[in-house]
């Protein structure tokens, strides 16, 4: 299996947190995460649209959305099942509808993270 690149918004405290479970489930160190934020940072295409969508390349394609979360199940052995059942065309619509609408919340989520973050220094 080649290895699998992620991009993500490393100043979104979701984005920290999801990553951070990712790294430690990728115990084959399958996955290159990127920060998106980082200046020096690789991004293959608009830093914007890299940060406005979760973003992956797999086997030189390019994903987003649902479509890149399936990728990265698939590079991590546990989470492998949802990433292969995610292959299915009717699961990855439904993935696609729920992720867009996470993305429409996804503001006051970070906004009510980024809060508590600052009441717990």
């Amino acid at each position: 299996m080649s290895r699998l690149t992620v991009w993500h918004d490393g100043d979104c405290p979701l984005c920290r947190r999801e990553i951070a479970l990712m790294r430690r489930l990728d115990r084959r160190g399958a996955i290159d995460f990127i920060d998106a934020t980082d200046g020096d940072a690789s991004c293959p295409i608009d830093r914007g649209a890299l940060l406005a969508r979760f973003h992956a390349r797999e086997d030189g394609q390019m994903l987003s959305g649902a479509a890149a979360f399936a990728a990265m199940w698939r590079a991590i052995p546990i989470l492998r099942p949802l990433g292969f059942a995610a292959r299915q065309p009717t699961v990855l619509r439904v993935l696609e509808r729920v992720y867009v609408a996470f993305l429409r919340v996804r503001p006051k989520l970070q906004r009510a993270l980024r809060r508590r973050e600052a009441g717990a220094r």
